[in-house]
C-alpha cells in the first residue's frame, strides 16, 4: 500500500493542505454575511456563484491545464485561490463576495483537475482504488479539519481568511517541488446526456438531485446552526461531523449496494435521508444535533458513489469513464441550484426550511426510485459491478475508477441496459 502512494505523495499531501484551507471557506462566509445583515436569498446566491464557478471550472480549467502544463497550472490556480481568500479580509459587499465565490469555484475545479489527471496517469490498472482511496482521506480530512479553524474568528475576524491563505499557499510547495513528471491531459470523448438518461433514469436523476441537496447543505448549514442557536464553536463541529459521517458509511452502504439490487439501496437512503432532514428540521440540539448531523451525512454522502454505480452497471465499460464525467457535471449543475431553493425555502420557513427543501428533494427521488423499481428490470447480480467511491469533484476523477478505464474482455460479449432494462444489444 505504501510502495503505491508514495509516487503521489506529494499531490495528496497538497490537496490535504488545500482543502484545509479552502474547504471551510463556505461555513464562514454564510456566517460572515448573515453577521453584517444579509437576507437569506442574498447568501444563496453566493453559494450557487462558487458552485457555478466549479461547472465553469470542470468544463474549461482542462483547457488551461493542457496549454501550460499541470505544475504551472497548480500553481496558477493555487495562487489566485489564495489572492481571493485575503480579498474577503478586505472588502465586504455580497455583489463582490459573490464575483469571488465564482473564481474560488474556477480555482478549486482547476486544482481537482491537475491533482485527479496527475493522479489517474500515475496509478496502475490495479492500484487505482488504493490511490482513489487515499485521495478521498485526504481531500475529505482536510475539509473536516479546515472547520475548526472558524474558531480562530472571536479574537479578530480577518485570522480565519489569513489562515486560509497561508494553508492555500503551502499547498504549492509540495507540487513545484515533486520530482515526478507531470502528465499529458487528453480530450475526454463525449456521451450524449440523453444516451446516458436512456440507459439509467434513476442514475441519472439521482446524481442531479443530490447536488441539489448537498448544496443547499453546503450553502447554508451554517446559517441554520446559527439560527437554531449554536455558537461558533458548535457551529464548527457540526459541520465537521456531517462531512466524517459522510466519509464513514459510504463503503457499508456500497458492500451492500454489491450484494443486493442497488435500485433498492438507493431507494432506501433517500427514504432514511427523507426521515434524517425531517428530523433535523425540528431543530434538535445537544447530542442528539450530531447523531442526526453525522447520520445525514452518511446517507447523504452515498448517494452520489451509488447512483454513478448504478449507472455504471448498465452501460459498457468503454463508456463508464465519459458517462461519470457526465454525471458530476449534473451533480455540480445541481449543487448550483439547490442554495437558491433553500434559501427560499428558509425565508418561508425559517431555519428548518434548510432540511425541509432537502427532505422535499428526497421524496422526489424516493418516489420516481419506487416508480422505477416498479417498472423496470434489476441488473443480475454477476454483471453488477463492484461499488467504488468517488469524489464529487470534476469529470477527471473518473480517470481514477478502477471500473471505468478497463476494456472488455476479447471473448465478452457486450451488454447494455437501457431504461433499466437489461438487454442484450
Amino acid at each position: 500500500m505504501f510502495a503505491t502512494i508514495l509516487p503521489v505523495r506529494s499531490l495528496l499531501v497538497a490537496i490535504f493542505v488545500m482543502m484545509a484551507g479552502s474547504g471551510f471557506l463556505s461555513t464562514l462566509i454564510g456566517l460572515r454575511l448573515e453577521r453584517a445583515g444579509s437576507g437569506t436569498m442574498v447568501i444563496g446566491l453566493v453559494a450557487t456563484a462558487y458552485f457555478a464557478g466549479l461547472v465553469v471550472g470542470a468544463l474549461r480549467g482542462g483547457e488551461v491545464v493542457r496549454r501550460v502544463g499541470h505544475i504551472r497550472a497548480f500553481a496558477a490556480f493555487v495562487a489566485l485561490l489564495s489572492a481571493s481568500t485575503l480579498t474577503y479580509a478586505l472588502f465586504r459587499h455580497p455583489a463582490l463576495w459573490a464575483a469571488l465565490r465564482l473564481v474560488d469555484g474556477l480555482c478549486v475545479a482547476g486544482v481537482f483537475i491537475c491533482v485527479e489527471s496527475w493522479l489517474g496517469d500515475r496509478a496502475e490498472a490495479n492500484t487505482r482504488g488504493t490511490v482513489l482511496a487515499w485521495y478521498m482521506v485526504a481531500l475529505y480530512s482536510g475539509q473536516a479539519l479546515g472547520q475548526l479553524i472558524l474558531r480562530s474568528g472571536n479574537s479578530a475576524p480577518q485570522i480565519p481568511f489569513e489562515l486560509a491563505s497561508i494553508l492555500i499557499t503551502l499547498a504549492i510547495i509540495p507540487v513545484c517541488l515533486t520530482r515526478a513528471a507531470a502528465p499529458s491531459l487528453e480530450d475526454a470523448a463525449s456521451l450524449p446526456l440523453r444516451r446516458l438518461f436512456e440507459a439509467s433514469p434513476l442514475g441519472v436523476a439521482g446524481a442531479g438531485i443530490t447536488g441539489l441537496l448537498l448544496g443547499a447543505f453546503y450553502g447554508l448549514a451554517a446559517i441554520y446552526a446559527r439560527r437554531i442557536g449554536l455558537g461558533l464553536a458548535d457551529t464548527a463541529t457540526f459541520m465537521m461531523t456531517v462531512i466524517l459521517g459522510g466519509v464513514a458509511l459510504q463503503w457499508p452502504l456500497g458492500r451492500l449496494s454489491d450484494r443486493y439490487d442497488r435500485r433498492r439501496v438507493i431507494i432506501a437512503c433517500f427514504a432514511a435521508t427523507l426521515g434524517v432532514s425531517l428530523a433535523l428540521a425540528m431543530a434538535p440540539t445537544g447530542a442528539l444535533l450530531l447523531g442526526l448531523g453525522a447520520l445525514f451525512g452518511g446517507l447523504s454522502f452515498a448517494l452520489y458513489p451509488l447512483c454513478v454505480a448504478f449507472a455504471n452497471d448498465r452501460l459498457l465499460p468503454s463508456e463508464r469513464v465519459t458517462a461519470s464525467g457526465q454525471l458530476v457535471l449534473l451533480y455540480s449543475v445541481g449543487a448550483a441550484l439547490g442554495p437558491l431553493g433553500a434559501a427560499a425555502a428558509m425565508t418561508l420557513a425559517g431555519a428548518g426550511g434548510l432540511f425541509l427543501f432537502i427532505a422535499l428533494g428526497a421524496a422526489a427521488m424516493l418516489a420516481f426510485g419506487l416508480w422505477r423499481l416498479a417498472t423496470s428490470d434489476p441488473v443480475p447480480g454477476a454483471a453488477q459491478q463492484d461499488f467504488q467511491i468517488l469524489p464529487r469533484t470534476t469529470p477527471v476523477a473518473a480517470l481514477l475508477d478502477p471500473a471505468g478505464p478497463e476494456p472488455p474482455a476479447p471473448s465478452a460479449k457486450p451488454h447494455r441496459q437501457t431504461g433499466d432494462t437489461w438487454k442484450s444489444p
